[in-house]
């Protein structure tokens, strides 16, 4: 089958492609039921990458002309599109691939694990409107002291591996960044040195940088972060604190068994290290593994929230602290932030003391689960326990791709990841050919798939298929 496409050199040629689609469509060239040829052979037939075909027919669903699934091919749907006024895809004046951070695109957004739409839209909203109806008044103010009930809240939603935080020690956050910021800022003073795992979530440490913090990193295994390497690091540099991932780690996916997670207690006491814990992936995962909070109570701040699991727009995250260390806590948030909407924390609150934020949390784990279902079979790789639920992959590159190349090769392919640069708190020795691969913010599971599809392909054809466009 051969589609018109126009020699306009201005305009990538995935676009091009999905316009001929199009027009065979509109024109009657293809009918409703008719099945497109699959994507390798007329990538071959066209000279391209299967990643640009994938790419082009992927538009053609967004616009509802065709429809199908992984192994079944795609075929022509029945669309009732006038010839005279077919669809287009527009694109705002002066938009090019290599928009400002922030900036929305249409790339499929690999780079973000943020709770995947499972109909809780319609679930918050809900709670919005009962917010604004019943206190119209506080939700368009600032907020005037903390109801008893955004406490219990958070205290219900850090629970975990047995362990609930006291309601007094819980501090309501925007959200669980602004939560490990104003512990930062409370608990340590510029100049204080913070240990990270080799890899991890370097949003952290960078934030910490501009506040005056130095950050270290030590070694890690299958576990996460080695005690042994924390101990020398800690008599040599003394630092105030170190953060950790014990749930799951960012962004390898491992988690710390109870006795590695006693072990850095024990480091942490022999040194008078502070302790951040973040859970964040731990509602998504759930374990009967205790807490770091509840083996060392007395130095640990627990994190967590909704981002993940409910509603990453919501920007509610809880902290518990140790005793006598929530009042700080507070004070360097609001000060950081500006301060909690109480729009947003009476909705969070709300939500989980209704059970809602729970339900709509089992149909996240549901649809992370099968989603990574979907890349096990893609990649080809057995994914087992805990992990399964991860809404993310870290994935090793085979040579001679680098973590840099192949993140840019993905993106001229309209395909945002992560690479490993993103997760190293410090600059190294170590380069680390590795990339995260999200699954839970694409909306459709079809058009993952087909980014998961050009990925693998990427991998598997090797550097031969990059191409620089910088």
């Amino acid at each position: 089958m051969q589609f018109a496409i126009t020699p306009d050199e201005g305009t990538p040629f995935y676009l091009r492609l999905a316009d001929a689609i199009e027009r065979a469509i509109v024109e009657g060239v293809l009918k409703p039921g008719d099945k497109l040829p699959p994507q390798r052979d007329i990538a071959f037939d066209l000279k391209v990458t299967v990643g640009t075909i994938g790419r082009a027919y992927q538009i053609a669903r967004e616009r509802g002309l065709t429809t199908g699934e992984v192994g079944r091919g795609t075929y022509v749907r029945q669309v009732d599109i006038a010839p005279e006024k077919p669809a287009k895809l527009s694109l705002m004046p002066n938009a090019t691939a290599d928009s400002l951070p922030g900036q929305e695109t249409d790339d499929a957004k690999l780079d973000s694990t943020s709770a995947p739409l499972v109909g809780q839209a319609e679930v918050v909203a809900g709670v919005f409107a009962e917010v604004l109806q019943d206190s119209s008044a506080k939700a368009l103010d600032y907020v005037r002291g903390v109801p008893a009930s955004w406490l219990e809240a958070g205290a219900a939603w850090l629970a975990t591996g047995g362990w609930t935080p006291e309601t007094g020690n819980v501090v309501p956050t925007l959200g669980v960044n602004a939560a490990i910021q104003g512990i930062i800022a409370a608990a340590s003073h510029p100049g204080d040195r913070i240990v990270f795992e080799d890899l991890s979530y370097a949003s952290v440490a960078r934030a910490a940088t501009m506040i005056g913090r130095m950050p270290l990193t030590v070694g890690m295994d299958e576990e996460g972060m080695l005690p042994d390497e924390l101990d020398r690091c800690a008599a040599r540099q003394h630092p105030r604190m170190v953060f950790v991932m014990p749930a799951v780690n960012n962004p390898t996916g491992v988690s710390m068994s109870l006795r590695r997670r006693e072990e850095i207690v024990s480091v942490a006491r022999r040194h008078n290290l502070l302790i951040i814990e973040d859970n964040i992936y731990g509602k998504i995962t759930p374990s009967d593994i205790p807490p770091i909070a509840s083996l060392a109570p007395e130095r640990t701040f627990f994190v967590g929230g909704l981002s993940k699991s409910v509603s990453a727009g919501l920007r509610a995250g809880w902290a518990a602290c140790p005793r006598g260390q929530s009042v700080r806590v507070t004070v360097a948030h609001n000060q950081l932030t500006g301060g909690r909407p109480f729009l947003n924390m009476e909705v969070a609150a709300r939500l989980v003391l209704s059970g809602m934020a729970e339900t709509v949390r089992g149909k996240a784990i549901a649809e992370i689960a099968a989603r990574a279902a979907m890349f096990d079979e893609i990649f080809a790789v057995t994914t087992v326990g805990q992990a399964a639920a991860v809404p993310y992959r870290w994935v090793p590159l085979p040579s001679p791709w680098t973590s840099p190349a192949f993140q840019l090769a993905a993106r001229n392919q309209g395909i945002r990841i992560d690479g490993a640069d993103e997760y190293q708190s410090v600059r190294g020795d170590r380069a680390h050919h590795c990339v995260r691969i999200g699954l839970s913010a694409v909306p459709e599971r079809a058009r993952l798939a087909t980014a998961l599809q050009t990925l693998k392909g990427l991998i598997d054809s090797g550097s031969i298929s990059y191409v620089s466009v910088a």
